[in-house]
This record gives C-alpha cells, sequence and structure tokens, in this order.
C-alpha cells in the first residue's frame, strides 16, 4: 500500500502573514479558480460587439492570432476576453437576447 504524503503548511503562514489574500496581492497573484462551470466570452474592444471571429491567413498551423468583429470591422490581436460562472453565462445571453435550449 502506498504511503500518504503528509500535509504541508500553506507559504503564507510560513512567511507570516495574516491571511491568504494579503500574501497574493504582496505577492502579486492574481489567478483565482473559480469553482464549477466557466464560459469563455470574447468580446470586441471597440463596440463590445460579441460577435468576433478568428482569422485564418499564412500557413497552415501557424496562428497568427488575429481576430475579426463582424459587427463594425475592427481587426487586431487584443480583443477582450471575459471568464464568466454557469449563472453569469445565462445572464449574459438573456441580455444578448440568445436561445437557451
Amino acid at each position: 500500500m502506498p504511503k500518504k504524503s503528509k500535509l504541508k503548511t500553506p507559504e503564507w503562514i510560513l512567511e507570516g502573514y495574516g491571511s491568504e489574500e494579503e500574501y497574493n496581492k504582496k505577492k502579486g497573484i492574481k489567478n483565482k479558480k473559480k469553482i464549477g462551470k466557466t464560459f469563455k466570452v470574447r468580446e470586441c474592444p471597440e463596440c463590445g460587439s460579441n460577435q468576433v471571429n478568428v482569422v485564418l491567413t499564412g500557413e497552415e498551423g501557424k496562428g497568427a492570432r488575429e481576430w475579426e468583429c463582424k459587427k463594425c470591422k475592427w481587426n487586431g490581436r487584443d480583443v477582450l476576453e471575459k471568464e464568466l460562472t454557469e449563472e453569469e453565462f445565462m445572464k449574459y445571453l438573456d441580455e444578448h437576447g440568445e436561445d437557451v435550449i
């Protein structure tokens, strides 16, 4: 039977911080995993539309990472990406008039 590993004291306690949030703030750690299902939504930085598609150019297999907005014809690389929980995503769909099956 394999040996169980021992629990390790978290770094924020070892370094003397009062809470994990304080430790993350001082160290510049921003990623906090969301619990449950998450959905990614891409939006145009110009008009805020969600009708954004990737542009396929160049050789096959080499991603150009270019994006195009179908609404305002914007082209660029820095598209806005939001990560929503399931509840936030359902609200988002309701606001944009999308049909939910």
